[in-house]
C-alpha cells in the first residue's frame, strides 16, 4: 500500500498505513474509501486502531458507548460495523447480523461506499450517539 494521504490539516496515524498495508490492494481501497466516508460524515471522529481485533474503530470518544462505527477487512470485502446498528432504519437492507445490538454492512467493492444509503446509516448512528 502506498502513503495514506490525509485531508488537509489532519494527519493520518503511522499505525493506519501499516493495518491497511497488511491487506490485499483491493481490500485497502475499500478500506481507505470507507475511512474517508465516515471522516466526511464526523469530522471530529476518533481513529483507534486495533491490531489485535483486526479493525480500526471510530468514535466521538474513546468509549464504546460513543462508537460511531468499525471497519473490519476481511480476505474479498470489508465489514462496515455498526455497534448500534439494530437500532438504525434501513429502507434499502443494507444491514446484516442478528446480535442483539450490533449489524454491519459487507462492502465487497470501492463503489459501493458511495452509496448513498451507507452514508444515511453512518449519519443516523451519530445522531443517535449524540442524542445520548
Amino acid at each position: 500500500m502506498e502513503t495514506i494521504l490525509a485531508k488537509p490539516g489532519r494527519e493520518v496515524d503511522p499505525a493506519v498505513t501499516e493495518f491497511v498495508g497488511a491487506y490485499s490492494e483491493a481490500v485497502g481501497e475499500i478500506v481507505l474509501e470507507l475511512r474517508g466516508l465516515v471522516q466526511e460524515v464526523a469530522p471530529d471522529v476518533i481513529e483507534q486502531v486495533d491490531f489485535p481485533a483486526r479493525l480500526l474503530a471510530y468514535g466521538l470518544r474513546r468509549t464504546y458507548k460513543d462508537t460511531l462505527c468499525v471497519i473490519m477487512p476481511l480476505k474479498s470485502g470489508v465489514n462496515l460495523g455498526f455497534p448500534r446498528g439494530a437500532e438504525l432504519p434501513d429502507p434499502t437492507s443494507l444491514l446484516s447480523g442478528t446480535g442483539r445490538r450490533a449489524r454491519h454492512v459487507c462492502v465487497e467493492l470501492v463503489e459501493q461506499a458511495h452509496d448513498p444509503a451507507l452514508r444515511m446509516l453512518l449519519e443516523e448512528q451519530l445522531s443517535l450517539i449524540l442524542a445520548g
